[in-house]
């Protein structure tokens, strides 16, 4: 049995009855007690109802925290409404609300130094809130329920600079935050437009997804319009993304619905840098260098670095290896990032490369051009792998029309 209002089993049906009354105590406080709402939380946790109720008893005191009931009337600060991409825009063809996520314009860096991380959040659930209403609405109007959104992920321009260490952390917490307080809201994602990088992204963030939520990941291939348009008429589509619908004024990116982004200018930024904690520390001498290296077994990893130094300039760059096993100069290797001073003593560096070759990566922090002070410096490397399987999904898509569910083990 599916767990849903009309396909109980005896003990499904036992197992709500009691749901309900444990809970009580904190049914007033909910923004729905009729069976439709209870059941999401027990289908999120498989009818555990020690676990379920755990469940729903955080997001009450979540709610409390967020001043839910009063959420939709917050404003966010000018730069969260004005830089955080994304919007609610169109409905499917079973009456569901569509939520738009536009990655590639997302300056992820300049909002989380504009913004605080609980304005962030709270923003997030202001918006999970709009869409929770949205689907009352249109129960009301249609006369049958709507529980779920579909979503649409642009992922146009994602690129090295969405793999900011800070950035993939805070999203993470937004992507849990969306599990834990609105379960089996979900109907299905799909993501356009996904560039090669896309399963080493998708690789750092699935692992806040739920199994269930992961299975709702479709990845589409070039005929992307054409699906969108089985469940989705046309005229519920922006222009944009293949569609009809466009803005009273003739834009076909419909932006009264859906915010485009953009890089956010540094009169926003309230710090100049985040907190950091660095995995290494070492002393570079005067007049020497500090190599560290690291295998890449196959094409399409990422090699992802931060660093900081104490009271100087470092010089810093990246080479591959052309000899196994014995150090070599920098002017022996193939140099993939170039050799370059950073203030880093100032402002803490962060970067990263698609390594597009296999091979011994080395990571040299220079000081040979210091005649007189050692360079201590902090820094902390990864290698992001790419997600097994939406690598060889994208890589079956090709301009293959197609698209391929994600639905693989974690």
């Amino acid at each position: 049995m599916s767990g849903r209002v009309g396909d109980l089993s005896p003990r499904q049906a036992e197992a709500l009855a009691q749901f309900r009354e444990n809970l009580q105590d904190v049914l007033p406080s909910l923004p729905s007690q009729d069976d439709y709402f209870l059941l999401k939380w027990l289908r999120a946790r498989c009818f555990d109802l020690p676990k379920s109720e755990a469940m729903l008893r955080k997001h009450v005191e979540v709610r409390k925290h967020m001043d839910a009931d009063n959420i939709i009337a917050w404003e966010a600060p000018e730069v969260i409404r004005k830089y955080m991409s994304g919007g609610m825009c169109g409905y499917d063809r079973e009456g569901s609300p569509i939520w738009y996520e536009i990655i590639g314009p997302l300056d992820a860096k300049g909002l989380l130094l504009s913004a605080s991380k609980q304005d962030l959040l709270k923003n997030k659930f202001r918006d999970c809130e709009v869409l929770r209403c949205e689907c009352e609405q249109q129960s009301q109007k249609l006369g049958k329920k709507i529980e779920m959104v579909l979503m649409v992920y642009d992922c146009e321009g994602l690129g090295l600079k969405h793999l900011w260490k800070p950035a993939v952390d805070a999203y993470g917490e937004l992507l849990s935050m969306f599990e834990e307080n609105y379960p089996e809201s979900l109907k299905r994602l799909f993501i356009v437009k996904a560039p090669k990088i896309f399963p080493v992204a998708y690789n750092l963030i699935k692992h806040f997804l739920s199994e269930d939520t992961r299975k709702k990941v479709v990845v589409l291939g070039s005929n992307w319009k054409e699906v969108l348009q089985k469940y989705i008429d046309p005229e519920q589509i922006p222009v944009e993304y293949g569609g009809t619908l466009m803005d009273p004024d003739g834009d076909p990116k419909c932006p009264s619905k859906i915010n485009y982004g953009g890089d956010v200018p540094q009169h926003y930024y309230v710090r100049d840098q985040l907190a950091q904690q660095y995995e290494h520390t070492v002393v570079v001498n005067r007049g020497s260098s500090h190599q560290v290296e690291y295998e890449i077994l196959f094409p399409g990893c990422v090699l992802r670095w931060q660093f900081r130094s104490e009271g100087a300039d470092v010089g810093f760059g990246v080479y591959l290896k052309t000899k196994i096993g014995e150090r070599q100069r920098a002017g022996e290797m193939t140099e993939v990032y170039p050799n370059q001073r950073y203030n880093s003593h100032m402002v803490p560096e962060d970067g990263s490369i698609t390594c597009s070759t296999p091979g011994i990566y080395v990571l040299r922090f220079d000081n040979t051009y210091s005649y007189l002070h050692a360079k201590r410096v902090s820094y902390s490397v990864e290698v992001l792998l790419p997600d097994a399987a939406s690598a060889q999904q994208i890589q079956k898509l090709g301009d293959r029309v197609s698209e391929v569910a994600l639905n693989h083990s974690p």
